[in-house]
């Protein structure tokens, strides 16, 4: 029935962080999430505090090196692929990692942005993560900090005493406060972002999510959109989501051999 639907085309594809598991990014609240040490960072923190800016980017400096080294999953290529074929008509990721674009997948909508940019927060210049990060090793040349564990985030788990001796940069231009081009928690994803997110699912002839939980209403409220103008919802994950009663089917499956079965069950490219 799941290849029925796909091979009708104008599937839109809505991603979570238990696509990236296989790519060795954990998740937020499946398997891996459980075992997760640190609460992510909030925007009111980061903004409001000097000591909380230093523990995210000492923490992140670490973590950032293990999302850059990440590979696209055959979950990921799956989807490039669909892409490809003609039969997904737009891609909605909740994922900062950049591994759908790594794949091949083009278009991609981040709705909570991309842990490969900085963005200044009083002139709002946008720079290479990779920058920084050299900026970073420069500041610090003495730093040897081993990440315990890395979260979705990139948000790596260290001890206090390895943060204090960490030296923060700021922007090369004005001089204000450095951000990830990211969402944090406690701060909207831009209206415009949001919008062009509702105009895809509105005219898809599916929604296609693939490893939410859809726990918080950033990406839930799409699976209400859908469900409001009968777009039939297709759930692809880990355990139990809050979607599923909006669900037409639902698979509790790894994404990557769904995903590669799918494509079997298509049959070549035409």
């Amino acid at each position: 029935m799941l290849a029925d639907l796909v091979s009708d085309g104008e599937a839109v594809v809505l991603s979570g962080a238990g696509l990236s598991t296989e790519s060795g990014i954990p998740d937020y609240r499946g398997e891996t999430g459980r075992r997760r040490r640190a609460e992510p960072m909030t925007y009111q923190a980061f903004t409001g505090s000097a000591a909380a800016r230093r523990r995210y980017w000492a923490r992140s400096h670490l973590g950032w090196r293990h999302i850059a080294r990440a590979a696209p999953n055959a979950g990921h290529r799956a989807v490039a692929e669909l892409q490809r074929r003609g039969l997904v008509a737009g891609i909605i990721t909740q994922n900062v990692d950049g591994l759908h674009q790594a794949a091949g997948a083009r278009d991609v909508i981040e709705l909570h942005g991309g842990l490969d940019r900085v963005r200044c927060l009083s002139c709002g210049e946008r720079t290479p993560r990779d920058l920084l990060d050299r900026r970073l090793h420069a500041a610090n040349p003495d730093w040897d900090a081993r990440a315990e564990a890395v979260n979705p985030d990139g948000d790596a788990v260290l001890a206090d005493d390895r943060i204090d001796s960490f030296r923060v940069v700021d922007c090369l231009r004005c001089g204000g406060l450095l951000k990830p081009d990211v969402i944090f928690f406690g701060e909207n994803v831009p209206r415009p972002r949001v919008q062009e997110c509702y105009a895809l699912t509105e005219r898809a002839g599916l929604l296609l999510v693939l490893g939410s939980s859809l726990t918080v209403m950033s990406g839930y409220r799409f699976v209400r959109r859908a469900a409001e103008h009968a777009v039939p919802v297709v759930i692809v994950n880990r355990g139990p989501t809050r979607g599923d009663a909006d669900a037409l089917l639902r698979f509790d499956a790894p994404l990557g051999p769904a995903l590669t079965a799918l494509l079997s069950e298509l049959g070549p490219a035409r």
